[in-house]
């Protein structure tokens, strides 16, 4: 198989495996509990936290574990709405949807949400933001980088701005963990997800910045400091760690050999399909390539390449399944054809310049087959 959907999850890192081994059978004690088995099991915690803030340039009271990247922004946001007095809440269009739909949850309870819609690039700028704001304000969230384009957003200029305002701001970093340093500095709270680089499915973290106020999502015991109850998963929070610190150290040699990968694909599938148009502009991850494909349907796409061993995505892996065109894509004003005849190609670390030329063969094949039929 050739995988090219590194936006939706990564092959677990043999080297995480085996730090992660000695807490999934020998060490196994439950991190709460008082005798010597459940102290191994709380150092590692204890550990894991300590190495995470360090490499998010945060203190370790500042980081909470999560069961991911949706569980993070579906907490931060109602979490911060508990915590504070208004009823508007202002999240991006572009977001993933943990944050759209979590918004409107939250209209179920009388707060008033605008999307903020982002330029033809894909990009939600500074002023958008501004213009969106009001005095009952209370949250936003604008992403690091979108998960479907890989369109890098300016969320340093957000965040400043959004600190004037004292405006809690989220900053989802699902898909820049371990790829960019994370903008911890700029915002009130942001979420990762360690199976995005390499680690663990099912394990996130909650950066919040001191001071910041969020109440807690899930009630129960003492856990995460009262504000996130349930047994803590020792394995998987030593897994994220290490696979963070593995990919935070390998980080610009990785970009620099995937960015390569991406940008011949990018390139020769735009000169050799005729009707192709490459998705988003400005600064991008260096894995991504949202293509359009004129006279094609991408789902119909991803099934051809997947008949020859191929994996790619027509979107956010949350939204598998869904009938209508992306939200990104029409939020960018693609119209509907051009959004449904999207294909995402993400390229990981373990990609090869042959399986690049196979997939360019069979793409051509399948988009030329479709077209024949229609």
């Amino acid at each position: 198989m050739i995988y090219l959907d590194h936006a939706a999850t990564t092959p677990l890192d043999e080297r995480v495996l085996e730090a992660m081994l000695p807490y999934l059978k020998q060490n196994f004690g439950n991190a709460s509990s008082q005798y010597a088995l459940g102290r191994l099991s709380a150092n590692a915690v204890i550990s894991a936290r300590d190495t995470i803030a360090e490499l998010l340039g945060c203190r370790a009271e500042e980081v909470y574990f999560t069961s991911g990247g949706t569980e993070a922004g579906n907490w931060a946001l109602k979490g911060a709405c508990a915590a504070a007095n208004g009823k508007h809440i202002a999240v991006s269009a572009i977001e993933h949807p943990a944050l759209i739909e979590s918004a409107r949850d939250m209209q179920k309870f009388g707060y008033e949400v605008t999307f903020i819609q982002p330029d033809k690039d894909g990009v939600i700028t500074p002023s958008a933001v501004e213009n969106a704001l009001r005095q009952d304000t209370v949250f936003c969230a604008v992403m690091h980088a979108n998960n479907e384009t890989g369109v890098i957003q300016p969320v340093e200029e957000i965040g400043r701005l959004l600190n004037e305002r004292g405006v809690f701001y989220y900053c989802d970093c699902v898909q820049t963990a371990g790829v960019l340093p994370v903008p911890a500095a700029y915002c009130d709270a942001l979420g990762i997800s360690a199976h995005k680089f390499y680690g663990p499915v099912g394990f996130g973290v909650l950066y919040v910045k001191k001071g910041a106020k969020i109440k807690r999502f899930i009630s129960g015991g003492m856990q995460e400091r009262g504000l996130r109850g349930g047994t803590t998963n020792t394995a998987a929070a030593v897994g994220c760690a290490k696979a963070l610190q593995l990919a935070v150290a390998s980080a610009d040699e990785n970009n620099a050999r995937v960015s390569a990968l991406r940008d011949n694909f990018v390139k020769r599938a735009l000169a050799e399909i005729e009707g192709a148009y490459l998705n988003g502009g400005g600064g991008k991850l260096p894995s991504h390539a949202n293509i359009s494909f004129d006279g094609c349907d991408g789902e119909n796409l991803l099934f051809l390449l997947d008949m020859k061993g191929i994996a790619v995505s027509t979107g956010s892996a949350c939204s598998a399944g869904a009938v209508t065109p992306s939200h990104v894509l029409l939020s960018m004003g693609l119209t509907e054809s051009r959004a449904k005849s999207a294909v995402r190609f993400t390229f990981g670390r373990n990609n090869t310049e042959e399986e690049t030329e196979e997939v360019l063969s069979a793409l051509k094949s399948a988009v030329n087959n479709i077209r024949k039929v229609k």
